[in-house]
């Protein structure tokens, strides 16, 4: 009917959020651009309850503009995505109310209804309240009204690793979703940690205005895997959410809040070199993680990678997909694998069995076969084909606990062929299939050590998970022993 009518309805807020409790101004517009009697009886604005008396004759093609202040309910739900609202379980998201489940979005409930006599008939309608501005390049703009919370605070990292009992500063941004934010800002934590200062007073004149806050962590001295979350406390509330903003041009405007906690680890580690090379394939976040551990990490373009460049590192690691996406690797191969003839150590992370840019015989010193066998039940044991090896116990003496923990699956594109040079190190697979042993093989070639992996560092690494840290030291490690 509305279409019908070719009806122009707008319902416009002054500003793009504001929190429950605080004043906003609604701007309305009807446009009637047909030439039916079209009068607007009512006008309600949801779910505040405030009615307009409008009356107003819809003439054609005359735009007819309203406005009403209103005061948001202190209880009205933030906006935020309705399976984020309760903690779901692993692979699954809660949703108590079955009239939400399945739905794109979550129901906007800050919207006006308005009645309207078509031809002596009346008849109800909604629109949504949303925000509008004008874009230099796309004119103007429609977002979705959000609903927030007073104040937020995020940590600059979802993962902290702590490789001694050395403390690490930690920062805190807190955001204000109002002017004149007054508070203070504490950073809390688990047992066997601590944090200096206890807390920090928070003043933000401005709405959106930011600061940040430097706290002292230090872990225990054993290895811990706890939590840090950032609190804002206003009076007698407390705000522990972090809001995350998705703006696309092909989807509407998203905000999200949730828990702002992240991971602190503190790891029993040991390593041998400190200066690695990392050439990235398809991309990922291992030379972050390695940094965060304290290893010196070189990021390698294409030309910089040469035999004498090569042997200036203790070790050179291969990001994932390198040999699918990287059109120079079947150049830089040689010179990777005189790197590992002259002393060096060379660690190739997963590639995929299709179309790599060179033969998998011929990635390794010996030939190999890539496949598609992979373990992705992360709780499946893990068992040590070759429990004596130095990839296994040095510097680190590993244990199946440290293949606990993980985080999606243990790896993925393993070979399942592979020339007698290599020493196959792990094996473990799915429940119902037979072992897959190709997770990690090892071979020495000429003074060096090359090791070809699909373990699923690039997730492991990233989420703190201990055990994958110590056995990646190990493969950095690996030969430094048998050296004077």
């Amino acid at each position: 009917i509305k279409a019908c009518l070719a009806l122009y309805v707008e319902a416009v807020a002054n500003e793009a959020s504001a929190t429950p409790g605080q004043e906003v101004i609604i701007s309305m517009e009807f446009t009637n651009r047909s030439p039916l009697e079209v009068e607007l009886k009512t006008v309600e604005i949801l779910p505040v309850d405030e009615t307009v008396e409008a009356g107003i004759q819809l003439g054609y093609n005359q735009e007819n503009k309203l406005e009403k202040t209103i005061t948001l309910p202190v209880d009205m739900p933030l906006s935020n995505p309705y399976w984020l609202n309760e903690k779901g379980t692993l692979g699954r998201f809660k949703v108590a109310d079955q009239k939400l489940r399945g739905l794109p979005e979550t129901p906007r409930e800050f919207k006006v209804k308005y009645v309207l006599s078509i031809q002596g008939v009346s008849i109800p309608f909604e629109e949504t309240i949303v925000h509008k501005f004008r874009d230099p390049v796309d004119g103007e703009v429609f977002n979705p009204f959000e609903i927030s919370q007073p104040v937020a605070a995020g940590l600059s990292d979802e993962v902290y690793l702590f490789a001694s009992d050395e403390p690490q500063k930690v920062q805190v941004t807190v955001k204000a979703g109002k002017n004149n934010v007054e508070g203070t800002v504490e950073l809390c934590y688990g047992e066997k940690w601590t944090v200096e200062p206890a807390n920090f007073p928070v003043n933000l004149a401005q709405k959106g205005e930011e600061q940040t806050y430097t706290f002292t962590v230090t872990p225990p001295k054993e290895q811990d895997e706890n939590f840090i979350l950032p609190m804002v406390r206003i009076g007698e509330e407390v705000y522990t959410d972090e809001v995350i903003t998705i703006d696309y041009d092909h989807i509407p405007k998203q905000t999200i809040y949730r828990d702002a906690s992240a991971k602190a680890v503190r790891i029993d580690l040991r390593k041998e070199g400190d200066n690695v090379a990392y050439i990235m394939g398809a991309g990922d976040k291992v030379p972050t993680a390695l940094r965060q551990i304290g290893y010196n990490v070189t990021m390698l373009e294409d030309g910089e990678v040469t035999v004498e460049n090569l042997s200036k590192f203790d070790a050179v690691i291969v990001g994932i997909r390198a040999y699918n996406t990287n059109e120079r690797i079947k150049f830089q191969n040689p010179k990777l694998l005189e790197y590992v003839n002259k002393g060096g150590t060379l660690i190739v992370q997963y590639n995929t069995s299709r179309r790599p840019k060179v033969p998998s015989e011929e990635i390794g010193p010996y030939p190999f076969k890539l496949s598609r066998d992979r373990v992705t039940v992360e709780e499946s044991e893990m068992r040590f084909l070759a429990p004596e090896h130095q990839v296994l116990n040095f510097p680190n003496r590993l244990s199946k606990d440290d293949f606990k923990g993980w985080v999606q699956e243990h790896g993925l594109y393993y070979p399942n062929e592979w020339d007698d040079h290599y020493t196959a190190i792990l094996s473990s697979n799915d429940p119902g299939e037979d072992p897959k042993d190709g997770g990690l093989l090892v071979a020495k070639y000429g003074e060096g050590y090359y090791i070809y992996t699909g373990l699923s560092f690039f997730r492991e690494l990233p989420a703190g998970v201990p055990g994958a840290f110590r056995l990646f030291a190990n493969m950095i490690s690996i030969g430094k022993q048998e050296k004077p």
